[in-house]
């Protein structure tokens, strides 16, 4: 929790005082202190799986995290000047063709990937539609012609005088009875 609070919230604060105020002497700071916090955090990652089993072993992180902070030792500054810096420069060429290559390489995996991804997603879709085109054709044959002119809203010649619709209050009449009665209703009044 502490390692939280001082070693990334503090420091977010006072980067964005920062960037906010302009002041590169402060921005050259906190980006020091960024990197080599990065740095711990990435090897971290390993000395934990190591080394938890040191006494102390976490009370000396936060003490580091501390040291990096303090505005009395730099401790950031120290190692970013002293470590860090110099073996950035003396590497960069070579950190800068493997990033390019590890970019390429993933791109192409992205593409080979998505490739195999859509093709499978193809293969299912045409399974299920195929599939699924038999279980539609099925359903099709179970209607008789009535029934698919009622669907379609057809309720021309084709429908027999004999098909009983039902009304609202659940009582069934013939269809051809039921207009003539509301024609005569309505004559009537």
């Amino acid at each position: 929790f502490s390692r939280l609070i001082f070693g990334t919230l503090y420091p977010a604060y006072y980067s964005y005082k920062a960037v906010k105020s302009k002041d590169i002497k402060e921005y050259v700071k906190w980006m020091m202190y960024w990197i080599i916090f990065a740095l711990f955090t990435t090897a971290e990652t390993f000395t934990d799986i190591f080394l938890c089993w040191f006494p102390f072993y976490y009370e000396l992180k936060i003490a580091f995290v501390a040291w990096l902070l303090s505005p009395y030792t730099k401790g950031s500054s120290l190692l970013y000047r002293k470590f860090v810096h110099p073996t950035l420069s003396s590497k960069e060429k070579e950190i800068d063709d493997c990033l390019v290559q590890a970019k390429d390489r993933s791109y192409d995996a992205l593409v080979h990937f998505g490739k195999r991804g859509l093709n499978v997603a193809a293969t299912a879709a045409v399974m299920a539609a195929s599939k699924g085109q038999g279980a539609l054709s099925e359903r099709l044959r179970s209607f008789s012609m009535q029934d698919l002119s009622t669907i379609r809203g057809d309720s021309s010649s084709s429908v027999p005088p004999s098909v009983t619709v039902r009304t609202s209050s659940k009582q069934s009449q013939p269809k051809a009875s039921r207009s003539a009665l509301e024609g005569t209703g309505s004559s009537g009044k």
